[in-house]
């Protein structure tokens, strides 16, 4: 019998459907994987099963019998943990408080009207023995969440679930913002709850950890479930052929032209405590890779390079004149788009509609001695929903209720419809995103290319990194080690200069892009 299943469970808001008709089974001990495009019905389906929203009809049974998840709470009395795509953690608060929240251990007093108090030494033990059992040992329970990286709070968000003993575990994009080996020390504690009949939905955009990791597939496509079966019955071709409803093998867009004038020209470029005597250029028509594990100093350099973070030292020229930002306003004006790494934080104004976040970046366009072109504004930002097939296609939708691609093509729209862009830099261009999604962005950023504009790619996908880059610029510890021509360009070579290992002699014909 399975632990948990799912029959014909459909959701709408305000008439318009999320989910139609999702149907699936999963056993104690099983890992399934939920896949689908963005807007598939993936995050709909995961606030049914965590109590943030009822279905308007089906059912959802445990252990075969009907229950009713009207609230988190009821979830949580089921043994349902979930790990949202986006934290839900307190950031003044402790690494143990976060994690025991709502049952923080107490100790009593003999003391008149104060009998309990948090018995804190217990609390830190408890998140310790958890985060040790984890795998992450070196994580203090008593520092603050503000305080920790990216990545070690996505572990914190994890061993929270991890420490109400979940009997099933829902991981939405776990794996975002941690490294490869980070992932493998997750992948290993999923292998072990499972093994102790842990049932485990795990939703992840990244196909190859799908078939590295999970039992069975079910796959979302316009809010209804298309596919179901074991992994070893699937191949990556037929999966995502069932999920964008066409095959994508040529994802990566050929390249084409040839790199013209220098654009951009960093010599020199130094900020105390992130990066050191950066030196690299990047042409008019040329797609630039820039590689490195986290915390290798990529993104601090392409901030620096942006004004958002000013360096310290060194030199800056852009189309032949020496530039200093001081602020990414300076950067705007000069000519420069930067697509951030953290789009809610730093690329969107999550509040404001779709169409205000699309003209952030081009008010010369919509706006004369102050007035904006009501018609001329509506036109332009209808013509990027159009052209980047953003969904819902509602201008005044506010943003924050888009799913994550979505979003990021407002981000994309917004320096779009910028004018006279010369250097456009994306960093983590497609984290989060389906992979349909990622093949119009590959698109964009090749185009734009093929009209010319220098492009400075960020990524830590390594198949990104070699399906799009003319040339590839690799950081490690807060220099770059390597400037990699398209003849270099291979899996073992770029990693092994990442990683401080000895490159191979082979150099070039190595392992090509996978898809995911």
């Amino acid at each position: 019998m399975p632990h948990l299943a799912v029959q014909s469970v459909a959701k709408s808001y305000d008439g318009n459907p999320a989910v139609q008709e999702i149907s699936f089974a999963v056993e104690a001990g099983q890992v399934l994987a939920v896949c689908g495009e963005n807007g598939a019905g993936k995050s709909t389906l995961m606030k049914i099963l965590s109590g943030a929203t009822l279905p308007d009809q089906g059912a959802i049974l445990l252990d075969g019998r009907p229950v009713t998840i009207d609230r988190p709470a009821a979830a949580g009395a089921f043994g349902i943990r979930t790990v949202h795509q986006e934290f839900s953690l307190l950031p003044h608060m402790s690494v143990a408080e976060n994690m025991l929240l709502g049952r923080m251990p107490t100790r009593s007093l003999p003391l008149p009207g104060l009998r309990f108090v948090v018995d804190w030494p217990a609390a830190n033990r408890m998140a310790g023995a958890v985060l040790t059992d984890f795998g992450f040992p070196d994580i203090d329970p008593r520092a603050l969440v503000r305080h920790l990286s990216v990545a070690q709070q996505q572990i914190v968000e994890i061993a929270k679930a991890l420490a109400a003993g979940p009997e099933i575990l829902i991981l939405d994009e776990p794996t975002a913002v941690l490294s490869a080996s980070e992932t493998e020390i997750l992948f290993r504690r999923i292998r072990a709850l499972a093994a102790q009949g842990t049932t485990i939905l795990y939703i992840s955009h990244r196909l190859e950890e799908i078939f590295e990791i999970a039992d069975r597939i079910v796959v979302l496509k316009d809010g209804r479930s298309v596919l179901e079966g074991a992994v070893a019955e699937l191949d990556e071709e037929r999966l995502i052929r069932a999920m964008v409803g066409r095959p994508l093998s040529a994802i990566y867009p050929e390249r084409r032209g040839s790199a013209g004038a220098a654009v951009l020209e960093v010599t020199g470029l130094g900020r105390d405590g992130a990066f050191e005597a950066i030196d690299f250029s990047v042409h008019a028509g040329e797609i630039v890779g820039m590689f490195g594990l986290v915390g290798s100093g990529r993104t601090e350099i392409a901030q620096a390079v942006f004004g958002a973070r000013p360096a310290d030292r060194g030199r800056i020229v852009l189309n032949g004149r020496a530039r200093r930002f001081a602020s990414p306003a300076q950067a705007v004006g000069a000519g420069l788009a930067m697509v951030t790494e953290d789009r809610k934080g730093d690329g969107l104004a999550l509040e404001a509609s779709v169409q205000d976040n699309a003209v952030l970046a081009s008010y010369s366009r919509i706006a004369r001695l102050g007035v904006i072109n009501a018609a001329r504004r509506h036109d332009l930002v209808a013509g990027q929903i159009a052209d980047l097939s953003i969904r819902p296609a509602e201008p005044e939708r506010p943003v924050r209720q888009l799913s994550g691609g979505n979003q990021q093509k407002v981000v994309l729209a917004k320096w779009l419809l910028a004018p006279d862009r010369d250097l456009f830099i994306f960093d983590e261009p497609t984290r989060g995103v389906d992979i349909a999604t990622k093949a119009e962005i590959y698109q964009i950023m090749r185009d734009l290319a093929g009209r010319g504009v220098a492009v400075l790619l960020i990524s830590s996908e390594m198949p990104e990194v070699l399906g799009l880059s003319d040339r590839v610029l690799v950081v490690r510890d807060g220099r770059l080690v390597a400037e990699l021509p398209p003849a270099g360009l291979d899996a073992e070579t770029v990693f092994a200069h990442a990683a401080g290992l000895p490159v191979p002699a082979s150099g070039a014909g190595g392992t090509p892009p996978v898809l995911h």
